[in-house]
């Protein structure tokens, strides 16, 4: 496997992890951050808008590079990258479940 290749997943990978704690982060603590939320039709709306976004962005991250390399004839690097980055994702994933089994070892899904 070539390192532009690997390094390029580990980056995009990184960079969807990372913009999902951020994003969980903010959302269990919002009461912190923002009070409590009244019961209006803004909440709903700001929700499906963050879906948007999240869904654009992570399409970008995962998907952005392999298409434009897939579309640029780099059909077999582009195909790589796409797996490599779905398989360092899966194992940001692997480890969450694991450091959470042993932090909180009463959950449904203890390993």
């Amino acid at each position: 496997m070539k390192t532009p290749i690997l390094k390029n997943a580990i980056v995009n990978a990184s960079l969807a992890a990372a913009y999902i704690v951020a994003v969980s982060f903010v959302m269990f603590n919002s009461s912190k951050f923002f009070g409590g939320f009244e019961n209006t039709i803004f909440v709903p709306i700001l929700m499906l808008c963050l879906l948007v976004f999240s869904v654009a962005l992570m399409g970008a991250l995962i998907f952005g590079r392999p298409v434009m390399w897939y579309i640029d004839g780099k059909k077999k690097e582009a195909v790589s990258l796409l797996l490599c980055t779905l398989g360092v994702f899966f194992l940001f994933i692997i480890v969450i479940f694991v450091v959470l089994s042993v932090v909180q070892p009463n959950l449904p899904f203890h390993l």
